[in-house]
């Protein structure tokens, strides 16, 4: 067992959510970002290796090893920010709606939920503190299915149940759950998957991304299209006051094509255009522990 398995499985997610809960902020915090700065500096890691890996390419490539290490560093700071702050408040919904700044964007999206009539797919990334968003739009009066990771490993199902919440409904991925998601939505009400942990994908099916071929997932733009609704990009910000602001942005009409390829690629690439600019705005708040260029693992400075 590797350190990496040990600190995704339930009890490093035990230990992390408790100590968490009994520290205050400033030492949280401050403990956080320490213990980020030695996780960051293991290279060895496949979790540190992919944001490098993805680091790179975000940044256009061509980065030093120091700059590298740099921003490496910045993502795991951010991520053990975030963290503290979701765990610690994760009994107190005062708390958490105080910390999450909901942007008139995302209050019409609430809004337009309670009437039943426009289903959505919402889609988000891993970025700033996506798990204390989804808590703050629940309790915000926003009724979801989540569609997570298929088949969670012990570490991941434990995060899962920490994330259900009167309102949200936490479904890994299967056919079950996919049907459920179809009909809720038909239904008018909202389902929100993530779009950017990469996945196996077809040699022929894999949307530029950054510009180049990523392995994210396609999925979303069929389900879409079958339940007849639009797909809209719902993200997040740390501010620099430790705060955060949750968003939305335009809806995106998923296009039918006769070509079925052509039309996972180019649905998927409209809506990653839309992702690709929140990373560059922050690219250090982009949490992702997964290559999504795995061929880029072998470019990147030593």
């Amino acid at each position: 067992m590797t350190l990496q398995d040990v600190l995704n499985g339930p009890l490093g997610v035990s230990f992390v959510l408790g100590l968490a809960q009994v520290m205050p902020p400033r030492l949280g915090h401050r403990l956080a970002a320490r213990l980020a700065g030695i996780y960051a500096g293991f290279k060895h890691l496949p979790s540190v290796q992919a944001v490098r890996a993805n680091q790179w390419v975000v940044a256009g490539g061509g980065l030093s090893a120091a700059h590298l290490a740099e921003l490496t560093w910045d993502v795991f700071q951010s991520t053990a920010h975030c963290f503290y702050d979701y765990y610690h408040n994760l009994n107190n919904s005062r708390a958490t709606l105080a910390l999450v700044e909901l942007d008139p964007t995302f209050q019409r999206l609430i809004e337009q939920s309670h009437t039943g009539h426009s289903g959505v797919l919402l889609v988000n990334l891993h970025v700033s503190n996506f798990d204390l968003f989804g808590r703050a739009a629940t309790l915000s009066g926003l009724s979801l299915q989540v569609l997570s990771y298929a088949r969670p490993p012990a570490g991941y199902r434990m995060q899962n149940r920490i994330r259900n919440l009167e309102g949200m409904l936490v479904t890994p991925i299967s056919i079950e759950s996919m049907r459920q998601a179809l009909h809720r939505m038909q239904a008018g009400g909202a389902v929100v998957t993530g779009i950017d942990r990469p996945m196996d994908s077809e040699k022929n099916c894999r949307p530029l991304f950054f510009g180049r071929p990523s392995c994210l997932p396609t999925g979303y733009v069929r389900l879409a299209l079958k339940a007849g609704v639009p797909v809209v990009v719902v993200s997040g910000q740390t501010l620099s006051d430790g705060h955060y602001r949750l968003m939305t942005f335009d809806p995106i009409h998923m296009q039918p094509y006769q070509d079925k390829t052509e039309e996972l690629l180019q649905n998927a690439q409209t809506v990653l255009a839309v992702i690709e600019g929140i990373i560059r705005q922050a690219p250090e708040q982009w949490a992702m522990f997964y290559p999504v260029w795995p061929e880029v693992l072998l470019e990147i400075p030593s």
